[in-house]
C-alpha cells in the first residue's frame, strides 16, 4: 500500500487517542483480576477502529482477541496490524455465550441531526442526539454473546451522561462499577465494568 492509500485509510478510521489508551489500560489491568487473561479466554473488541486496543490486549495477555468494526477501512487497517478482525455491526454475527470479555469504545459525541455528516468518521464519533444511540443498541445486544460470568468494559464520556448509561445498563440486567476515569477540560472519560 502506498503512502497516499494509507493516509486515505487514516482519515476514514478512528485512530488511537486518550480514550483508546484509557480503555486499553483498564481492560488489561482488570482482565487479570478476573482471570480472563489466560490462553483459554476469548475477548472481543467491538468497534476496533485502528485495532490499537485489541492489539494492546493481545500483547499484554495470553487471551485470544477478536475485533469487529462496521467500517471496512477499519477492518483492513486492524488486519494489517495483525488483529483478527471481522466486519460486523456490534455483536450481530457472533454466537451466543462466546466471549469472556467484551470491550467497547463507542461513538459517544452528542450530535444534532442537522450537524451529522455521512462518512465513516461520523459513524466512529457520533452517538446521536444524546450520545447514547449506539451505546443503547450495544447494551441491548451484548449480553447474548457473553459467556457465563462474562464481563464488559465500556468507555463512556461525561458528555453522554455516565449515570444515564449505568441506568440503561441496569435495565438490560447489568450491574456497573466505574474502574477508571480521566478528566480533560471538556469531558471526563470513564471505563465501566459491567456484569450480568
Amino acid at each position: 500500500m502506498d503512502l497516499r492509500d494509507q493516509r486515505g485509510i487514516e482519515t476514514e478510521v478512528y485512530q488511537p487517542a486518550e480514550d483508546s489508551e484509557l480503555l486499553a489500560e483498564a481492560a488489561c489491568g482488570y482482565l487479570d483480576k478476573h482471570g480472563r487473561d489466560g490462553p483459554e479466554a476469548t475477548i472481543l473488541e467491538v468497534g476496533t477502529g485502528s485495532g490499537y486496543v485489541a492489539n494492546r490486549v493481545a500483547d499484554e495477555t495470553a487471551a485470544r482477541v477478536i475485533a469487529s468494526d462496521l467500517n471496512p477501512h477499519a477492518v483492513r487497517q486492524a488486519r494489517t496490524e495483525g488483529v483478527e478482525t471481522v466486519r460486523a455491526d456490534l455483536v450481530s454475527p457472533f454466537a451466543d455465550d462466546t466471549f469472556d470479555a467484551v470491550l467497547f469504545n463507542p461513538p459517544y459525541l452528542p450530535t444534532e441531526p442537522e450537524n451529522e455528516w455521512d462518512d465513516w468518521m461520523e459513524h466512529a464519533l457520533s452517538g446521536g442526539e444524546d450520545g447514547r444511540a449506539v451505546i443503547d443498541r450495544f447494551l441491548a445486544s451484548v449480553g447474548r454473546v457473553l459467556a457465563p460470568d462474562g464481563v464488559v468494559y465500556l468507555l463512556v464520556s461525561s458528555l453522554t451522561g455516565v449515570d444515564e448509561v449505568v441506568e440503561r445498563a441496569g435495565e438490560e440486567g447489568f450491574s456497573a462499577v466505574a474502574i477508571a476515569d480521566e478528566s480533560f477540560p471538556f469531558e471526563t472519560l470513564t471505563v465501566l465494568e459491567l456484569h450480568c
